[in-house]
């Protein structure tokens, strides 16, 4: 009997998945009596955590976050220092470096407070549908965001099966025209369409984040990958090809290959946050030509000498890029305005 409960044992331990196999690097936690886990989901106070000892519940522990200038709250992706309880609640001692963020202007904070909506993930997907959804001003603020969150960016045209072939084609060139080099992908869950380019990126340990608006198809996405139905979907509306919220929460969830995906909220826009190193990356052939210019403070308007003027009249710059770069820099100028006057006065 006991050789049988020692074997049982042994099994159990190696179909037990750790830390590791959900991204981590295996770096020693410098907490004393703590170990690595990663946040799965929350749920107000509450987080669903794995670690080398399985998964389980587990609380902030009060005096390592309340009143701690520069302690990061932990959500659903981070790595995190545990103090790991068998027969309760595990307590989250600290929230451990990010490699990776995306943020975006927090709704109804006037530009001075962040909403993080992603971290930790290798890989940041923006899905747009192949409807009325597909939007390339929305592409292009999304990537000029995704570029500033420490990992590569890529586009997804998802349901694909809705337009012909011709359309198709249409929507990823206008895609890749305004992705600054992005790659961008047309897929359809419905009939596996394109799914196996995706390979290239859903490999063991890796995470993959998606993010799009409402009715895109980022669940059906999941499931899809998954080979089942990990995720709850809903129809899109026909009438105006509008989502209704499936996932309410952030959650990480392991795929039976052994790559990880971080399913987010649908969002209706994203509004400009610290995009600024972003628009450069992503408009860096527009930056580029700065320094052809006659003058170094020349407003590439009405002034001699401009490269900028001479690569639009030979056809080298397109104006829907050139008007692009300018609507970014001016909404990422006009979002650093509303946060610097908000806060101001916030102090007062």
């Amino acid at each position: 009997m006991e050789k049988d409960s020692a074997e049982n044992q042994a099994q159990e331990t190696d179909r037990r998945v750790g830390v590791v196999e959900y991204g981590y690097d295996g770096a020693p936690v410098p907490y004393p009596g703590a170990c690595a886990a990663r946040v799965l989901g929350t749920w107000g106070d509450y987080y669903r955590i794995v670690c080398d000892a399985g998964e389980g519940t587990a609380r902030k522990k009060a005096s390592a976050f309340h009143g701690r200038p520069g302690a990061v709250v932990p959500t659903t992706g981070d790595f995190v220092a545990l103090k790991w309880n068998p027969s309760g609640e595990s307590r989250i001692l600290a929230t451990l470096p990010r490699r990776s963020k995306f943020e975006r202007a927090a709704a109804g904070s006037e530009g001075r407070r962040s909403q993080t909506i992603a971290v930790n993930f290798d890989v940041l997907f923006f899905l747009t549908s192949a409807n009325q959804n597909f939007n390339v001003r929305r592409i292009e603020r999304f990537l000029s965001l995704g570029r500033s969150s420490g990992a590569p960016v890529a586009v997804l045209i998802t349901k694909c099966d809705l337009v012909d072939a011709q359309t198709r084609d249409r929507l990823v060139s206008e895609a890749t025209a305004h992705s600054g080099g992005a790659p961008v992908h047309a897929i359809s869950v419905r009939t596996g369409f394109g799914l196996e380019n995706l390979s290239q990126y859903v490999q063991p340990r890796r995470t993959l984040a998606f993010i799009g608006s409402s009715g895109v198809g980022k669940s059906s996405l999941v499931n899809a990958l998954a080979g089942d139905d990990l995720m709850p979907t809903l129809e899109v509306r026909e009438w105006d090809s509008k989502g209704r919220h499936t996932t309410t929460e952030r959650e990480l969830v392991r795929l039976p290959c052994g790559a990880l995906v971080i399913d987010t909220p649908g969002m209706r826009e994203i509004g400009m946050w610290e995009a600024e190193d972003g628009i450069s990356d992503a408009f860096a052939d527009v930056e580029a030509l700065f320094s052809g210019c006659r003058f170094s403070n020349c407003r590439h308007d009405t002034e001699p000498g401009c490269a900028v003027k001479a690569a639009l009249a030979d056809g080298t710059l397109s104006p829907e890029r050139w008007q692009a770069y300018c609507r970014l820099k001016a909404e990422s100028a006009r979002e650093e305005m509303r946060r610097a006057e908000s806060s101001h006065r916030y102090r007062k």
